[in-house]
């Protein structure tokens, strides 16, 4: 744990959080596409849910009742599902109230419903898929907390989140009072960042895989692979110069938004270029020259092994 100014900055891993995480994962639909752990994954998945269950999940959305899942599963005590579900089976609809009321305004229509949803999907999703999940998974995840932890007593606050999110930074907004960084396996290699006034948390993907033991690690592979369109190398150099919005760079490329934000998404993924946010909301983009430095060192060392 950290402070700067009145932030303090935490890095937190437990069972329950890539619980979240995997679940989110599965019912992100429009991510499934983009996961390491691939469509291939979500296939296998499905094969071993209750038809009735995975109905259920294909009609769930991200949406604001999951925005504040996550924040009820960061103010449980619990670290595992068991335990999330049996503190959550004690809470009372007016207990959640008061639990949520110094985090948000907006409520769920009904709080009874909102609790039982929960319990319902993280009993059955527990039961079905996170209980039998590679152990090693939390392995990983626990000692990237360790090395992160340790990291954190030895380096300022920003150089530290840009380096442990692999090119995030947050504005310490007034009112803020903590940042949650906490590492995910089954998302990779996206975040998950939610705002609620005083807490931000944010689910970063901690680069830890099951790589070949002699090729290039996933995160560098993917950097040279992403370079290779000349239309994200204008972005890098756009950027050399300086932080741009999003608008600008649409500008700057002369293409969609959307086709411009793909390209941005790319190189977000691959760390090599910095997401500024203010809350939720991206503000702009910077270059991480230093990234392009790692993937030209990281390649060199690959090549000089044969």
């Amino acid at each position: 744990m950290e402070r700067h100014a009145d932030v303090r900055l935490e890095v937190q891993f437990t069972p329950l959080f890539e619980a979240l995480a995997s679940l989110h994962t599965y019912i992100c639909r429009k991510s499934h596409k983009k996961i390491d752990i691939g469509a291939s994954w979500v296939d296998g998945v499905r094969r071993r849910l209750a038809p009735d269950f995975a109905a259920a999940l294909d009609r769930y959305e991200i949406d604001h009742d999951w925005k504040l899942t996550y924040l009820l599963v960061a103010l449980c005590p619990a670290e595992d599902a068991d335990g999330f579900l049996a503190w959550l089976e004690r809470k009372s609809a007016g207990d959640l109230y008061e639990l949520f009321s110094p985090y948000i305004k907006q409520f769920p229509e009904r709080m009874g419903d909102f609790r039982d949803c929960i319990l319902r999907m993280f009993s059955e999703w527990n039961r079905q898929y996170f209980r039998e999940a590679d152990p090693r998974i939390i392995g990983m995840l626990k000692r990237e907390e360790q090395d992160r932890r340790a990291e954190l007593t030895r380096m300022p606050p920003e150089p530290f989140i840009d380096r442990t999110t692999n090119g995030l930074m947050f504005k310490f907004t007034p009112g803020l009072e903590r940042l949650l960084l906490v590492p995910q396996y089954h998302f990779q290699p996206m975040n998950v960042i939610y705002s609620y006034g005083r807490l931000t948390i944010c689910h970063y993907a901690a680069r830890v895989y099951f790589d070949e033991p002699d090729f290039l690690s996933t995160p560098v592979y993917r950097m040279i692979r992403c370079l290779g369109e000349k239309s994200r190398l204008k972005i890098l150099r756009y950027l050399h110069s300086g932080s741009r919005s999003f608008i600008e760079i649409v500008r700057h490329l002369q293409l969609s938004k959307g086709i411009t934000h793909d390209h941005l998404s790319k190189l977000r993924m691959a760390g090599i270029i910095r997401a500024h946010f203010e809350g939720e909301s991206l503000t702009e983009y910077s270059l991480r020259p230093e990234a392009l430095e790692l993937m030209q060192s990281k390649l060199m060392e690959y090549i000089r092994q044969a």
